[in-house]
């Protein structure tokens, strides 16, 4: 058996992984980039770029559907031509995966080691049995998988993950999508958009990632008349008949029913790839997920010379997050045992549904905790909304008590992903509502609606009168 000593030994070459092996390199020219899958990040290959493809097309289709509403009207329906959408999807993933595959293969050949790692001890792994690899520190950032629930395991030839949709040849006639997350949401109505019958199931009453109860009531009435929502349900069995799934399921009353799909969509969950690791051996103290226990803000576990990095820690599975931690991590890692602090910055999910979905800073329940004031807009008649027939949903804006700072802000509306981006801008900077509407705001576009939102905070905080109905600053429908 070979084997080598090193500084830091990083397990896992997603996003996380290489960003915490460039930050170690800064420290040491002694570091190892270990992988057991191909490289290519998630984001890439199975995530946010494939996703947003589908998405694109599914936004195409769905505009030749809605133009008679500005008196545009198409001499025949759009044909949409499944094997032409995926084949696009997958071109451009390909395109977008070999960017990443590019930048893992400029490193050093004798800093990539390709293979499955397993702790022996505190200090040493394996990989594949064949190496042994001896290092001063750990960067462990091997990512998450989604999960399946057991009672679906007799259907196994049916179920797919979003690891598995973008390899399609074609698109399926019929999906159920189970679980209404962030995934399920984006993927099941893409399908739908796209002419594929699409059920989607969910345990709770819960639709997206949203926290405020009114934002949530709208989510499920207007995802719900678009999309088969099937909300408080639960899956009693399930059995394959005539090359299909059927699910048996008991709706909200209780009441047994039963639809049979070409293919079940699993999108209710992931879960840390921690299985295999042998973390046990390393004296760490581990969670119910088997995770080791960690500092959020250095990424170490303990005071031990390991490091968490990206969606393995169990978080918020995000590019954006695994980026931070995996600097945050490498660096840590290099400088052992000078330990920093590492710049985490404010929450931002957005959730890319018609219409989108973004959470920014402290969620509703977070902000329970302070003595705070809240503005809302309805987008209903926000006047760029309703010129783009864009004209659902809300937001509501969330301020301190005293001090008027921003606390967190949730969207559900039109352009969220960038009225999102402003909002975390000014969360991370600690600005106030009465700052906030000193900056310009123009004329017509879906800001003025965080105008108006952040009036209403204001007179909430008592900083202001009260929002003025049809202002003077204002233009109609502002």
């Amino acid at each position: 058996m070979q084997k080598r000593s090193v500084d830091v030994a990083v397990i896992g070459a997603g996003t996380a992984g290489m960003n915490a092996f460039r930050a170690a390199s800064k420290h040491s020219d002694s570091v190892v980039l270990i992988e057991s899958g191909v490289y290519g990040t998630t984001c890439a290959r199975v995530g946010c770029m494939p996703s947003k493809l589908l998405i694109a097309a599914a936004e195409a289709a769905h505009m030749t559907q809605t133009a008679h509403v500005f008196g545009v009207h198409l001499p025949r329906a759009a044909q949409i031509r499944g094997h032409e959408v995926m084949a696009r999807v997958q071109r451009e993933r390909d395109r977008f995966v070999g960017f990443v595959v590019e930048d893992v293969e400029a490193i050093p050949s004798e800093k990539r080691i390709m293979g499955k790692a397993k702790f022996q001890s505190k200090d040493k792994l394996l990989v594949d049995d064949r190496l042994e690899i001896t290092a001063k520190a750990f960067v462990i950032a091997t990512g998450s998988s989604s999960f399946v629930p057991e009672v679906l395991s007799d259907i196994s030839e049916h179920i797919v993950t979003n690891d598995d949709v973008f390899e399609w040849d074609d698109l399926p006639d019929s999906v159920a999508v189970i679980g209404p997350g962030v995934i399920g949401l984006e993927l099941g109505q893409a399908l739908h958009r796209l002419g594929v019958r699409v059920t989607v199931f969910g345990r709770s009453r819960r639709v997206g990632p949203l926290a405020h109860p009114d934002l949530q009531q709208q989510a499920a009435t207007i995802m719900g008349s678009e999309l088969d929502l099937r909300l408080g349900v639960t899956i009693d069995r399930v059995r394959s008949h005539d090359d299909q799934a059927v699910i048996f399921y008991r709706d909200a009353a209780g009441d047994l029913m039963e639809q049979a799909y070409d293919k079940v969509l699993v999108t209710s969950g992931r879960l840390p790839n921690v299985m295999g690791l042998g973390l046990k051996t390393t004296g760490l103290k581990l969670d119910k997920n088997g995770v080791p226990n960690h500092d959020r803000y250095t990424t170490q576990c303990g005071s031990k010379p390991f490091f968490m990095a990206g969606d393995v820690m169990n978080e918020h599975l995000l590019l954006h997050e695994a980026s931070d931690t995996g600097r945050i991590a490498g660096d840590n890692a290099g400088r052992f045992p000078d330990i920093r602090v590492g710049h985490r910055r404010s929450n931002l999910q957005i959730v890319f549904t018609d219409p989108q979905m973004a959470m920014i800073g402290l969620s509703w329940e977070e902000v329970q905790k302070f003595d705070h004031a809240v503005g809302s807009v309805s987008f209903e008649n926000q006047g760029r909304s309703r010129v783009m027939n864009k004209n659902k949903g809300a937001m509501k804006v969330y301020a301190e008590q005293g001090t008027g700072q921003l606390l967190g802000a949730e969207i559900f509306g039109p352009s969220a992903e960038h009225l999102a981006h402003l909002l975390a801008w000014a969360h991370q900077h600690k600005m106030t509502v009465p700052h906030m509407l000193d900056l310009p705001f123009y004329h017509p576009v879906i800001e003025e609606g965080l105008r108006t939102a952040l009036r209403k905070a204001n007179a909430g905080l008592r900083f202001g009168a009260p929002p003025i109905k049809n202002c003077l600053d204002c233009g109609p429908g502002a």
